[in-house]
């Protein structure tokens, strides 16, 4: 069965809309995000937010900005899809109890279920190292290398049950160099995702984006 796409409402100075980031590891996306919230009169903001890695350097990163942040690590079950479920469902009681409204994947290393997402379709964003629909995966910027291709960037999707597969709502180039390895490739698209998801999740908020 397809997404039945429904989108957040649109938030207010009064009533930010609010929005969970979910993260992996350093959250340098999600502290862009929040400190872009502090500064500006946003109609959004964070509430919470939650890794699957207990590690995460971004928990504390959040905490230093007045964010709660919570760990929410895959339980201990031998059952690859069992556990999945579990995890999920330990992640959907925290944005119940944060009244989230919005979900954000930021360096999120996570598939989720098409249970998850199906109720969510319109309301969880994703974004991505390349310029989708080419070089989807947990390794674009080591395919685009390996492409020779001269234009990277960063995509903006809502998030369907596929891996990088959701509506595009917008991208940003960036130059692939001759003397680029990954590592150069992906600093300088990673200042371009710093701005441009900001930036779409502002539109969110403001009832600019369509439905899909």
């Amino acid at each position: 069965m397809a997404e039945e796409w429904v989108l957040p409402r649109v938030g207010s100075i009064e009533d930010p809309l609010r929005l969970a980031v979910l993260i992996s590891g350093s959250g340098s996306g999600m502290e862009a995000l929040i400190r872009h919230q502090q500064d500006t009169d946003c109609l959004h903001i964070t509430n919470v937010v939650i890794s699957d890695r207990s590690s995460a350097s971004g928990l504390a990163k959040a905490e230093a900005l007045g964010v709660s942040a919570i760990a929410v690590p895959l339980p201990d079950v031998e059952d690859k899809h069992e556990r999945r479920l579990i995890h999920e469902s330990e992640v959907l009681d925290v944005l119940s109890d944060f009244g989230i409204e919005l979900i954000i994947l930021s360096g999120y290393m996570r598939i989720l279920t098409p249970s998850f997402v199906k109720p969510w379709a319109g309301r969880i964003l994703n974004i991505h190292p390349s310029l989708l629909p080419n070089f989807p995966g947990a390794h674009a910027h080591r395919d685009v290398i390996a492409a020779g291709v001269k234009k990277s960037g960063c995509t903006v999707h809502f998030v369907d049950s596929g891996m990088d597969t959701g509506p595009i709502i917008a991208s940003e180039e960036v130059v692939v160099l001759p003397s680029d390895n990954e590592e150069t490739l992906a600093e300088r698209v990673k200042k371009k995702e710093h701005l441009l998801y900001p930036k779409v999740i502002d539109m969110i908020s403001q009832g600019i984006v369509q439905s899909p």
